[in-house]
């Protein structure tokens, strides 16, 4: 099983990439929603918060943990990968992209305060662009996990709010857009709207489920099999979605919003399009 989490409803994104590549494998997805949003926050309480989950996933089989979050990753990752003896992966913050790709010399962040304060990013953000002469708009998008949260990805309110944070990005000449939230992709209708395809909006997501395969393969091949039964097949294939939050309506549009994509793609064969029909939702407390 392949364990996610975040601070919310936003790692979805992350789990349609993993679907689109890795369809045939059980996932346990959860959303911390009790605790959202993970920005301002601590970092104490988020390692605390990413310990607990992830103990609790590997208590349920999980094979590889991904940190569906980037401040969650900038955190905790490396705790994490200390404290237990299975892979993570964790959200890789997309400059280096971004600085290839740009023609302007410049690109715009959208990140949350943790994740701008994360030495992951600002390593990356060092080597890769201001070093090699590629200025970096950093917005913190105040407000747009809320948003997602509550479902309103494509109102008024979404469209004045993405304005106020991608504007003044394009007027500083940005022509590449970092979405340094996995919340974010879930704005990018709005996103694309309000900068008039002027952004090339870069999303680190399907990048992490590569990383997450390989790393995943790597795992089950130097695995110790002490039983035959370790290779049969599973009868019934389950995606769990759990929240540690009391509302479950946004995260099952959000879910049925991912399959509805993967199934329009035409990327799965029918058994596993009736796989995405068996996902259980349940809330949990961690």
């Amino acid at each position: 099983m392949i364990g996610l989490f975040d601070s919310g409803a936003g790692g979805l994104s992350v789990w349609k990439e993993l679907l689109k590549i890795m369809p045939s494998e059980d996932y346990f997805y959860i959303s911390d929603a009790a605790y959202c949003p993970y920005g301002p926050k601590s970092k104490e309480m988020i390692l605390k918060r990413a310990t607990a989950i992830s103990q609790f996933l590997i208590e349920r089989g999980a094979e590889i943990i991904v940190v569906a979050c980037n401040t969650a990753t900038a955190a905790a990752i490396s705790d994490l990968r200390q404290l237990f003896d299975i892979p993570f992966v964790g959200m890789e913050p997309a400059v280096k992209p971004a600085a290839a790709l740009t023609k302007t010399g410049v690109i715009g962040v959208l990140a949350t305060q943790g994740t701008f304060k994360g030495q992951l990013y600002l390593t990356t953000s060092e080597k890769y662009a201001r070093r090699k002469q590629v200025k970096i708009i950093e917005r913190v998008g105040e407000g747009l996990v809320e948003l997602v949260e509550s479902g309103n990805t494509d109102s008024p309110e979404a469209e004045a709010l993405v304005k106020k944070y991608i504007d003044p990005m394009v007027e500083e000449g940005a022509d590449c857009v970092v979405l340094g939230c996995t919340h974010y992709p879930f704005l990018e209708k709005v996103i694309r709207r309000v900068a008039s395809d002027s952004l090339q909006i870069i999303n680190p997501a399907p990048a992490v489920a590569r990383r997450a395969r390989n790393l995943l393969e790597k795992a089950r091949k130097s695995r110790v099999y002490t039983s035959s039964s370790d290779f049969q097949l599973k009868k019934e294939h389950r995606i769990t979605v759990a929240t540690t939050g009391s509302h479950t309506d946004v995260l099952r549009k959000l879910t049925a919003g991912v399959v509805e994509e993967i199934k329009y793609q035409g990327l799965l064969n029918e058994s596993q399009i009736d796989s995405l029909g068996q996902i259980f939702f349940v809330s949990l407390e961690i």
